[in-house]
């Protein structure tokens, strides 16, 4: 548990990092249009990277930092439910998929399984 937050608080910290500084570089990668409002994307990277920080604090004691983990699995299924409705609407390109998979995807089964372990110790505030 310890050591999958860590992973996920690099991996976050180094996406927001990424995304705020050089926020056309995914839809450049993608061949997608670029932003507007390139403000919107740096805002989104922002949240992301403090959500590393939420991951790495927790990673200290998962099972007594269970909230943040569960607010981030949260995330992780919301964001591609958003995905899912603004392309069925013809909002946003397919390729908007290709950031779901290492933001999203690959943490479900871990902040699940996380989770699981808590509930198993008893959910404690």
């Amino acid at each position: 548990m310890k050591l999958t937050l860590k992973f996920a608080a690099i991996y976050n910290v180094l996406w927001g990092v990424w995304v705020v500084l050089k926020p056309d570089h995914f839809f450049k990668l993608t061949g997608m249009e670029p932003l507007t409002h390139p403000m919107v994307w740096q805002g989104m990277g922002m949240v992301i990277g403090v959500y590393g920080l939420g991951y790495w604090l927790a990673s200290y004691n998962p099972i007594k930092h269970w909230p943040i983990v569960a607010v981030g699995l949260l995330g992780k299924i919301f964001g591609p439910l958003g995905f899912i409705i603004n392309y069925v609407q013809g909002s946003i390109p397919f390729e908007f998929i290709y950031t779901l998979i290492t933001n999203d995807f690959i943490w479900w089964v871990p902040f699940f399984l996380i989770l699981k372990e808590v509930h198993l110790t008893g959910w404690k505030l």
